[in-house]
């Protein structure tokens, strides 16, 4: 079976993508926050990052100060987007309208630490507003959908909640123009397949399920084969079907990553490596991602650096 991704499935991503990068108007002009306080907003986003995040905060490691923190920023804006709807409040679509309002606001309150950084990152590395717009949109999804009938449907949504974080981290570590699009939405793609496959079954606990249902049929599965939570040969050749797709997506990313500035590109190609060194360990464990979450450890990731560190190059 043909697993290569096709060529009609990225084409209303990458006019998402182009629509941002065109949108000019909604780029942030530079607001004048306190230098203390601004130092505070942004230590309280790396404190964020370092929480709940053991990977970014390692890959980010990696950048130039100034680079690591707006990434840190960006990383505390998106998480407090996921907590947000997460949270399953029955006011979470209000709570969602009530933080765009504020973190989208050039001029933030000083004491919304969060928003603070965030406007200053966006300001000094001119990231479209549009792309965290259409976060928001994207983590918005989770209110009202849970299921997805195809790859297609799939991947909008992918494109939604990770694709535009690649985007504008674009703009934090600098990139050789639109030309490095494309491979900024497979990327983000790429990694959020990853995260789908690796969490599946604490989805599955709260109600998603983030995997094609047209495909899953394919395989002669269906949600209750998930719930079922066993892994039998039609769950395995499932999964790797899964795998390889999401493989070839970062393959086809990787030499995005020439387009970027060179002090950043050991970041992202870590953070790419990293990631995808999750579906070796669902692989290793026989595809099992109902009873145990997938991961590397830290001495792992540390072994994988010299390497990618000379790919990257």
């Amino acid at each position: 079976m043909n697993v290569r991704a096709g060529v009609s499935w990225d084409v209303p991503l990458l006019a998402r993508a182009y629509q941002g990068w065109y949108a000019t108007s909604s780029v942030t002009t530079p607001q004048h926050a306190d230098a203390a306080v601004l130092e505070i907003a942004y230590a309280e986003c790396e404190a964020i990052t370092r929480a709940h995040s053991h990977t970014f905060h390692l890959t980010t490691a990696l950048l130039p100060l100034q680079k690591r923190r707006a990434m840190h920023a960006l990383y505390a804006f998106c998480r407090t987007t996921d907590d947000i709807v997460d949270g399953a409040r029955a006011d979470a679509g209000a709570t969602l309208g009530e933080w765009r309002r504020r973190v989208l606001a050039p001029q933030p309150p000083p004491g919304d630490l969060v928003c603070v950084a965030f406007a200053d990152a966006r300001a000094h590395y001119q990231i479209p507003a549009e792309y965290a717009e259409q976060l928001i949109q994207g983590v918005a999804r989770d209110l009202r959908e849970v299921r997805y009938g195809s790859f297609e449907e799939l991947s909008g949504y992918c494109y939604g909640v990770a694709s535009t974080v690649g985007l504008m981290s674009m703009h934090i570590i600098g990139f050789a123009g639109e030309l490095a699009i494309p491979y900024a939405v497979r990327l983000g793609v790429a990694l959020q397949l990853t995260n789908i496959l690796r969490d599946l079954g604490e989805d599955w606990s709260i109600g998603r399920l983030y995997l094609p249902q047209d495909e899953l049929s394919r395989f002669g599965l269906s949600a209750a084969n998930v719930a079922e939570g066993r892994v039998d040969d039609r769950w395995r050749a499932f999964m790797r079907f899964q795998i390889a797709r999401t493989r070839a997506l970062y393959a086809e990313a990787w030499p995005g990553i020439a387009l970027l500035n060179t002090d950043g590109r050991f970041a992202v190609a870590a953070a790419g490596t990293l990631y995808r060194a999750i579906l070796d360990d669902i692989e290793a464990h026989d595809y099992d991602v109902f009873g145990r979450r997938a991961h590397v450890s830290t001495l792992g990731k540390l072994r994988r650096l010299p390497a990618i560190w000379w790919t990257s190059r």
